[in-house]
């Protein structure tokens, strides 16, 4: 071998090195998420699940990329969603926003894991159980709906002359029969008749009140729903104006000026499901990883609202509260 041939192979062996170590880099993982509802509306929630993310040792950009995904509250655009994540080839799903946005992931996807956020997943179809999940999906249930016949309560207590209570839910949600049967058993066992409204865009929002007057409905109960989330302002404004007093799953509709609100805190059921992202991107199989249940939920009260509706709050459910708004 000469001078120049040898030159040559040491330059293409230096060349080649370099190009082969980093072939065997592995690529930064990219986590899909898969919201029902909007970006800004959504801005707590993110930021929620980027903080869970790190504690399990992900920050977004530097170790992870994050993909995100809005159906912008038109469930019917989730399914074409998910698919495009899974053509992606993303390391993990996590759905959040509404049910909608998990089972729209499982129908597109067995292998690829799934996080998610519900209300209740056993019901709504995504897990076999919650101590066993079962297959690629594993997150977080809210236990909104087994708290619905306790907003029920919550609102007697507040108002006890009450003889109707509405209940308004969305007819696109697959919890919403399971949700209302809930509701049904604790008014029945109350003896108040529960006219069911159903909305599911704005428009019936509207309409869903107007129903109300006409169904001499003197409260409210809204079911904890994406849509129903990101129309707070409007619920909240239309409740106002109606003179009706209402009960959220939420501590942000209170905020809004919405009269009283009991159920989880959203940012911890966010953080729980960065965290759970982050098991998995560690390893974890979602099968072997129970799906977490909120421990502490949240009694707020607006008690300008209160005011404005001419309602005094009992003493016991002002001790009871966690926040009080004036």
């Amino acid at each position: 071998m000469n001078r120049r041939d040898l030159i040559a192979l040491l330059g293409g062996t230096a060349i080649a090195r370099p190009l082969a170590a980093r072939a065997q880099q592995k690529a930064m993982p990219v986590i899909g998420y898969l919201n029902s509802r909007s970006p800004g509306e959504s801005a707590p929630a993110v930021a929620a699940f980027r903080q869970g993310l790190s504690e399990t040792g992900y920050v977004e950009g530097q170790n992870v990329a994050i993909e995100y995904l809005w159906a912008e509250f038109r469930y019917d655009r989730l399914p074409a969603l998910a698919a495009a994540l899974v053509t992606r080839g993303v390391d993990v799903i996590a759905a959040s926003g509404a049910p909608t946005s998990a089972l729209a992931a499982k129908r597109a996807t067995s292998t690829i894991p799934i996080v998610f956020i519900s209300g209740d997943p056993v019901a709504e179809g995504l897990v076999a159980s919650l101590a066993r999940p079962g297959g690629n999906l594993t997150g977080v249930s809210a236990f909104t709906i087994e708290l619905m016949p306790k907003l029920l309560e919550l609102l007697f207590e507040l108002v006890p002359r009450v003889r109707v209570i509405g209940l308004l839910v969305n007819p696109n949600n697959p919890a919403t029969e399971h949700m209302v049967q809930e509701v049904q058993d604790a008014a029945r066992a109350k003896g108040v008749p529960l006219p069911i409204l159903h909305a599911g865009t704005e428009a019936e929002i509207d309409a869903a009140f107007v129903s109300l007057a006409q169904q001499y409905a003197s409260a409210l109960v809204v079911s904890p729903d994406s849509m129903f989330i990101g129309r707070r302002e409007q619920l909240v404004e239309l409740a106002s104006r109606h003179a009706i007093p209402a009960i959220y799953s939420f501590s942000n509709f209170a905020a809004a000026g919405g009269l009283i609100s009991y159920g989880p805190n959203p940012t911890g059921l966010n953080l729980l499901l960065g965290i759970y992202a982050g098991k998995i991107l560690n390893g974890a199989k979602p099968a072997d990883l129970p799906v977490q249940q909120p421990t502490t939920f949240e009694l707020v009260i607006n008690l300008k609202t209160a005011k404005a509706l001419g309602l005094s709050v009992p003493q016991a459910l002002l001790a009871q509260a966690d926040e009080l708004i004036e």
